[in-house]
């Protein structure tokens, strides 16, 4: 016998021809016996191949990855705690969505595999077409259609198998949802920071602590670890269980596995219809909504009408929030005597912050109408939908998930991306998503499109401006294809949910996490940058020019006339301010732009958090905003202060420029080095210049 030994457990099914499989192999030597203190039993087949002494044990058929009967703990056993090479999973040809469960649970182990497409010979007969080749790239496991009764595909199993164990690492592809992979990923980094190890991945101990696997649980329990590790699983299954709306982690995995293996028979499994049948409800929606030529016009219509509603509705409250602060600030103001802390509280903290929760409203409902959107299964079709649009530009069509969620916020759609295991597609995936309009810039953009356009327009142009930062975000995409990961596309995978009607529930949860989120910045860190641009707006103040407006104000022959005085020391001040200093030492860069110094000034501050740019122009263009109390929003001071084309080009340095600091940190952590955090900035930078350039001539030209 040869030396050279390789050992495999046989898995699969009931029924699947797991034992008519190894016993089609020639020459083959059968040993039956029990397994250790069980009645069920054994049976051994040992050959030779290639050099190589088979040892193959011929597990029990079970259903799942469980242990409830016998025969289900006997191979439970065996794959958790024995010693053995590989394992061949069979699946009956025909019957690939039930039997790819099991598949998808062995994933979880961490364990070299070969899939055996066993019966192929009865999946052609009943017009089943499986593309092997691609659902071994799918899955990242080698699977090879044989027939045990025809007794062919047997070398090729034999040899993929040869391959498999001599390779040093097999990557699978088991990718879950964004919820359960967000809460994989902390759990998973969290075990990395402990340097935890144990003899599979940190990320497959984290699905067996989601899946409450009794012996991983046993283990931790006893590590130092628990203590931090225990709150992290509550929330985690909190989160979980939510997105499903079910109080069973186990139907929640049943569901994950179930939509996972949907979309693996979705691409690789094609059924050539015999005869007409009544088409289920989800098959006659999907008819629809993925349909391959109106497909696509649909989900541009449902974003379109979520931007309509976002300003038309959103827009009601705006003048009441607007009035509440302009009110609080004068009340405020009427109880400060000193001029500098009145300053420093109405037009620094309460103007800074008001200017930003004036767009909760919008933010809201565009943050609702994509948790409706995701809550009913529907974003999962729309990736399937747009696999081959996305590779045109080279993205995978898995990478719609991140970027769509980059419309809400940048910093989980970085972390989502983790979804792509290919190096090269996660990275040019997390380098365009900048360019999906995140919910921090809504505010710039309805600020603009308010001052600019009419209510009846403003919607339509809200919706273009998301669609144009897209297509640029695609366009770049295929550029940096070409130069800077070039390379062969990975086969894309997406998981296919049944249909369900919203959760109110779970739309709630995500709605008021965002929203908090979004209120939380404005309260903190937006207060404070606001203060940080009040008082660079203020100082140093000049005395002489305090002196010179006051007689002229004083000789001045109307309140009109007094006011127009007002605002030009207001001006004055301003432009010798730290702030004004600054803007003007910058703004020759920005001038081919057609910015003025607190334009250029606006964008600077935006590096921090978008929110700030609409606070920064609170402060700066109400201090010389010419108009009256009754008309004194800021939306009047920009149309009044800002040129159409100026103003364009602004909006699209905003949509393409560097996302802001703690999205840039996030991205450097994800991307792997502060490397591509500088390559980003260059990218961002040269792109937003020469786009804002092309837009602010060419609206000067047709204007």
């Amino acid at each position: 016998m040869s030396t050279k030994k390789i050992t495999v457990a046989l898995v699969g099914q009931p029924n699947v021809g797991k034992s008519m499989l190894i016993n089609s192999i020639g020459n083959a030597r059968l040993h039956v016996g029990n397994f250790t203190g069980v009645t069920v039993e054994k049976t051994v087949v040992m050959f030779e191949q290639e050099g190589y002494e088979f040892n193959v044990v011929d597990l029990p058929g079970t259903y799942a990855f469980t242990d409830y009967s016998i025969e289900e703990r006997v191979t439970h056993d065996y794959l958790c705690n024995e010693e053995y090479d590989l394992i061949i999973n069979v699946l009956d040809s025909t019957n690939m969505e039930k039997n790819l469960q099991l598949t998808a649970e062995l994933m979880t182990m961490n364990k070299k595999m070969v899939i055996a497409l066993n019966m192929s010979d009865e999946a052609d007969k009943e017009g089943i077409e499986i593309n092997a080749p691609y659902l071994s790239q799918l899955l990242g496991i080698p699977s090879v259609c044989v027939s045990a009764a025809a007794k062919t595909g047997l070398d090729a199993l034999m040899k993929a198998v040869i391959t498999v164990h001599e390779s040093s690492f097999q990557e699978q592809k088991l990718i879950f949802s964004e919820a359960v992979e967000e809460e994989i990923g902390l759990i998973a980094d969290y075990l990395n920071r402990r340097k935890f190890k144990a003899s599979i991945s940190n990320r497959n101990i984290a699905i067996h602590l989601l899946q409450k696997e009794k012996k991983t649980y046993r283990v931790l329990h006893d590590n130092p670890i628990w203590t931090e590790l225990q709150p992290m699983l509550i929330e985690a299954d909190r989160h979980v269980l939510l997105h499903h709306d079910t109080d069973d982690m186990k139907e929640a995995f049943a569901e994950e596995y179930f939509s996972f293996n949907r979309g693996i028979i979705a691409e690789a499994v094609k059924v050539k219809p015999k005869s007409p049948l009544k088409k289920t409800t989800t098959e006659k929606i999907d008819s629809v909504l993925i349909h391959p030529i109106f497909g696509i016009p649909i989900f541009l219509f449902f974003m379109w009408g979520l931007f309509q509603l976002t300003f038309e509705i959103g827009s009601i409250p705006m003048d009441w929030i607007d009035a509440f602060f302009i009110w609080f600030g004068e009340a405020v103001g009427a109880t400060i005597s000193n001029d500098e802390i009145r300053s420093l509280i109405v037009d620094g903290v309460i103007a800074g912050v008001g200017a930003v929760v004036l767009f909760v409203p919008n933010i809201v409902i565009l943050f609702v109408g994509i948790a409706l959107l995701e809550s009913t299964g529907y974003m999962s079709r729309v990736a399937f939908l747009l696999d081959g649009f996305f590779h045109k530009f080279g993205l995978h069509g898995q990478s719609f998930i991140p970027l769509v969620s980059g419309f809400g916020c940048s910093i989980p759609a970085y972390m989502s991306a983790r979804i792509l295991k290919n190096d090269r597609d996660r990275l040019l995936t997390l380098f365009v998503i900048g360019f999906m309009s995140c919910g921090a810039r809504l505010p710039v953009y309805v600020l603009f499109t308010g001052a600019f356009f009419g209510s009846d327009m403003a919607g339509n142009v809200l919706f273009g401006i998301y669609i144009l930062g897209a297509m640029i975000g695609l366009v770049a995409a295929k550029v940096l294809k070409m130069t800077a990961f070039k390379g062969l596309d990975e086969p894309f995978v997406m998981e296919m949910p049944k249909y369900r009607l919203p959760s109110l529930k779970l739309i709630w949860h995500t709605v008021q996490i965002k929203t908090m989120m979004y209120v939380k910045k404005a309260g903190t860190f937006i207060a404070a940058a606001s203060l940080l641009v009040w008082f660079l707006s203020t100082y140093p103040k000049d005395g002489s020019l305090d002196a010179l407006y006051t007689v002229k104000i004083e000789a001045a022959v109307s309140e009109e006339e007094a006011k127009v005085l007002e605002n030009q020391l207001a001006e004055a001040q301003l432009s010798q301010s730290f702030l004004g200093q600054i803007g003007h030492a910058i703004e020759p860069a920005f001038a081919p732009l057609g910015f003025d110094w607190k334009m250029a000034v606006a964008l600077q501050t935006g590096l921090a958090a978008k929110e700030v740019v609409v606070s920064t122009m609170g402060v700066l263009y109400s201090l010389g905003s010419d108009a009256t109390e009754a008309d004194n929003s800021l939306m009047s001071a920009i149309s009044s202060h800002i040129p159409l084309a100026s103003a364009v080009a602004f909006i699209v340095v905003i949509m393409t420029y560097l996302p802001c600091l703690a999205a840039s940190v996030v991205f450097t952590r994800e991307a792997g080095g502060i490397k591509y955090f500088v390559y980003l900035f260059a990218f961002t930078t040269i792109v937003a210049y020469s786009l804002a350039y092309v837009a602010y001539h060419l609206v000067l030209w047709l204007s």
